[in-house]
């Protein structure tokens, strides 16, 4: 297909046509078509640009740069999307709310959100394909749901995913002016001083263990990203030891302004209040108490052992609010702890306090 020839895109389901207007005139293609064709984002026209994809005036234009003239007629041919490479799975899920652009559910913990080398099905994404299978309009042009944020495998709670491009572009926009309610709580070993507060610490991959995040001590360095915690104890248990009286663990509650890459479990682990149960940021398993001897003994043990057995990080994402980017409805769920971290906190509430 050259220039000359007239426009002619087989695959395409459908066109969007776009007449260009005086003020668009000198912008990029890609930036033009990014800006006035709905539900397509600039890197989205880019890539059918160079597809052949795109006609100006009927003439195929492949340059994403070529700048735009007033009054012509762009055509944008949109192909069927093509199907995902992560296979259709039926996984049970948890939905708190659909509509035809976006679903938000309630994950458990042990379910990955995306497919990984070695562990290619079972995931979230293969659930999400199944469940909304025929409903994907495609994002990028692929047949896929689109994951704007994700939470950790092993983290349970309440996430989002679009199942349109439009949606997906909306909702990483909110997210990226961090337009979202978002809270999480926590079970840590111990409790942060103080008991309420804000870390403003620069995360960044650890400089010994590449698996890991930590905190930069230099926050000019490129590696380093800007990382916000707001967080409160709203819940102490038990003391480390009599003298001090400091809390032998507590549960926090976290609203993240920014979100970053294991951000809570590195924030807490900086302050001295690393996630019980935490694989990785955990530099021990089960929490330090004392114990009185007036309370009973069974009770201490219970709670010792519960913590110590813990499986996972306890963290839990309760809240997620934000304006549909669609229809511009007010959404916002929230979801109680699940029963492994209910289970937990109830045996620590037997810690003696007296």
């Amino acid at each position: 297909m050259t220039r000359a020839e007239s426009f002619v895109y087989k695959a395409a389901m459908s066109t969007i046509v776009i007449t260009s207007e005086a003020a668009d005139a000198g912008q990029r293609l890609d930036a033009f078509l990014g800006a006035r064709a709905e539900g397509i984002s600039r890197s989205r026209a880019k890539a059918l640009i160079e597809e052949g994809a795109v006609s100006v005036g009927g003439v195929v234009e492949t340059n994403p740069r070529a700048p735009v003239k007033a009054g012509l007629v762009y055509a944008v041919a949109l192909p069927p999307p093509v199907p995902a490479t992560p296979q259709p799975e039926n996984i049970p899920l948890d939905i708190l709310f659909e509509d035809a652009h976006l679903l938000i559910l309630n994950k458990p913990a042990g379910l990955a959100v995306h497919p990984a080398p070695g562990s290619e099905s079972g995931t979230l994404v293969n659930a999400l394909l199944y469940h909304c299978k025929g409903q994907l309009s495609g994002i990028g042009g692929v047949e896929r749901p689109g994951i704007v944020h994700r939470l950790d495998k092993l983290t349970s709670g309440v996430m989002v995913a679009a199942k349109t491009e439009a949606a997906h572009t909306g909702l990483a926009a909110l997210f990226e002016r961090h337009d979202i309610d978002r809270l999480y709580r926590a079970i840590t070993r111990g409790a942060p001083r103080p008991l309420s507060g804000t870390i403003d610490a620069p995360i960044a991959r650890s400089e010994n263990d590449r698996k890991k995040m930590s905190v930069h001590k230099n926050p000019d360095s490129p590696a380093a990203r800007h990382a916000v915690t707001h967080y409160r104890a709203i819940e102490t248990y038990g003391y480390k030891d009599r003298a001090t009286r400091l809390p032998a663990a507590a549960m926090i509650e976290c609203r993240l302004e920014t979100g970053r890459t294991h951000q809570i479990r590195v924030h807490m682990t900086h302050v001295g209040a690393p996630l019980i149960g935490d694989p990785v940021y955990g530099r021990q398993s089960g929490i330090m108490a004392w114990k009185s001897p007036a309370a009973p003994e069974a009770d201490y043990d219970a709670a010792l052992a519960a913590a110590r057995a813990f499986p996972r990080q306890a963290l839990h994402a309760a809240v997620l609010g934000f304006v549909h980017p669609i229809t511009g409805e007010t959404l916002r769920f929230e979801q109680p702890l699940p029963e492994d971290m209910a289970g937990l906190v109830s045996a620590l509430r037997k810690l003696p306090v007296d």
